[in-house]
């Protein structure tokens, strides 16, 4: 019943990054060209604040520097950089090389967390290394150095968001909804300034980028990342990072359907490999791991309690 549990925690957490996968498609053909900074602003800021405005509940204590940090790693940096890399790169390529986030968030969540390292999740990082550099070999596209690093950078600033996430869990009382909210805005607010320095406002903007700006704040954001962060309460961290490369999934899909790129037998090949890594890190570790704050053993349980009726909550003491 424990192993149906994770496993259902599992396919609902896996919808967040197959939402995240249509990002390059969108990004592409829906959003105005080169501007990652107000991609990344239009997606986190307006979804946060209407979060915040419906739910009420803001952070106090300690968790305001903690939303805020959780919000520059999870939301600000991580989608900036994202965007970075898919305007440069093919939608497929640049989440396959976020793959490697795995590794890191199996080293982060040993020293951090204390969770033990399990035999099969090396085996699982290895063959999801593979996997990424058999899709690396793409027959029509040529990689951008820029964009290379920009989706390196990614998958770090994810790997330690899922990480913190992870080890300081979600203060008692507070909803899924708020705690998603507080960090779209922070996330939004820490790009801002950014944004109209750098980029400024577009001088016009088509219904085909409303459209492209609505479908990136309701299903890009406020819906995918309250089922991601259920998934990081309910699930060990390495498990969660593995459901990530759903992502790269749906966008070769989208990209092969729509933007007629094509992929060779080696990646293929790697789609495959990648496929079954992410299936081998979901197979529960044989005993509680370290402790972590707010979460119960075996990784199962949600980090707290749901509250009755959230209003304010005082953040947990470090």
């Amino acid at each position: 019943m424990r192993n149906g549990r994770h496993l259902r925690a599992s396919g609902v957490t896996a919808l967040a990054p197959a939402i995240w996968g249509s990002t390059y498609l969108v990004t592409t053909e829906w959003l105005p060209p080169n501007r990652p900074l107000l991609a990344t602003t239009v997606r986190a800021l307006p979804a946060g604040l209407i979060l915040l405005a419906l739910t009420r509940t803001l952070p106090t204590g300690s968790w305001r520097w903690r939303a805020l940090a959780l919000g520059t790693l999870n939301i600000g940096a991580f989608n900036f950089l994202l965007f970075v890399a898919a305007y440069r790169l093919p939608g497929g390529v640049a989440a396959m090389i976020m793959a490697v986030q795995p590794m890191i968030v199996l080293i982060l969540a040993a020293v951090l967390i204390g969770d033990r390292i399990q035999y099969t999740q090396v085996v699982a990082c290895l063959l999801g290394a593979g996997g990424v550099v058999l899709l690396l070999f793409k027959g029509t596209a040529s990689l951008d150095l820029l964009g290379v690093a920009a989706a390196l950078a990614a998958a770090t600033s994810m790997a330690v968001g899922i990480t913190l996430t992870k080890l300081w869990g979600r203060p008692q009382g507070v909803g899924l909804l708020p705690f998603t909210g507080w960090q779209l805005v922070a996330g939004g607010l820490v790009v801002l300034p950014f944004t109209l320095a750098v980029e400024g406002l577009p001088g016009t903007v088509s219904g085909k980028n409303l459209v492209g700006f609505g479908y990136l704040a309701i299903l890009g954001a406020v819906i995918s990342y309250a089922l991601w962060f259920r998934g990081i309460e309910r699930l060990p961290a390495v498990a969660v990072s593995f459901l990530a490369l759903g992502s790269p999934i749906v966008a070769t899909i989208l990209g092969y359907l729509f933007l007629h790129q094509t992929f060779s037998i080696p990646q293929l090949v790697g789609i495959v490999v990648i496929i079954s890594a992410a299936l081998l890190a979901q197979r529960r570790p044989a005993g509680p791991r370290g402790p972590a704050a707010g979460r119960l053993p075996g990784g199962d349980g949600p980090a707290v309690p749901e509250p009755a009726s959230p209003r304010t909550v005082q953040g947990r003491r470090s």
